[in-house]
């Protein structure tokens, strides 16, 4: 769910903006960092607070 979400929020901001992404899912780290990757944005910060993933994507495309 994280990536389909994260997906659709990404199309809703202008490129070069950061999206700030919470996740609680631990599969999210892998697939967010290699969505971003495959998707072409980048993300600029990564957070891990106990169970909380924080991802900050910069859109790029």
């Amino acid at each position: 769910m994280p990536i389909s979400l994260t997906k659709e929020k990404i199309d809703q901001i202008e490129i070069g903006q950061v999206l700030k992404v919470e996740a609680d899912d631990p599969a999210a780290e892998e697939d967010i960092k290699r969505w971003a990757k495959r998707a072409g944005h980048e993300i600029v910060k990564f957070e891990k607070n106990g169970t909380l993933l924080t991802f900050y994507i910069m859109r790029l495309k």
